[in-house]
């Protein structure tokens, strides 16, 4: 059962391999965006890409960006430059939303 609302829980599943994590996709033709949710305490690895900025919607999450470790928390915003190491560590039952230079970033799984 998602805690996003029925709009959001009904986007497609991301194909995106992170144990404990759900993932809702929503792409355009030049971004992308997800909505994340922490099943359980949950790892992403260290990992780039392009640009992404994000907010915290629910819980704390752990984010290092380029070294650098800061905890979010609800209403937290975050920009990460494109190309920059970044990670991460959810507690169960955070929520949060990403945004993506990159329409391609995750695709819908199949």
């Amino acid at each position: 059962m998602s805690r996003f609302p029925a709009v959001v829980a009904a986007l497609p599943e991301a194909d995106a391999d992170f144990p404990g994590i759900r993932i809702r996709l929503l792409r355009g033709p030049t971004a992308s965006a997800i909505f994340v949710e922490a099943l359980e305490e949950s790892e992403v690895p260290v990992h780039s890409h392009g640009a992404q900025w994000g907010i915290v919607v629910d819980g704390q999450m752990d984010l290092t960006i380029g070294g650098a470790a800061r905890t979010y928390r609800r209403g937290d915003e975050y920009v990460i430059p494109a190309g920059t190491p970044h990670g991460a560590t959810l507690r169960a039952g955070t929520r949060v939303i990403d945004f993506f230079d990159d329409p391609d970033r995750y695709r819908p799984r199949a």
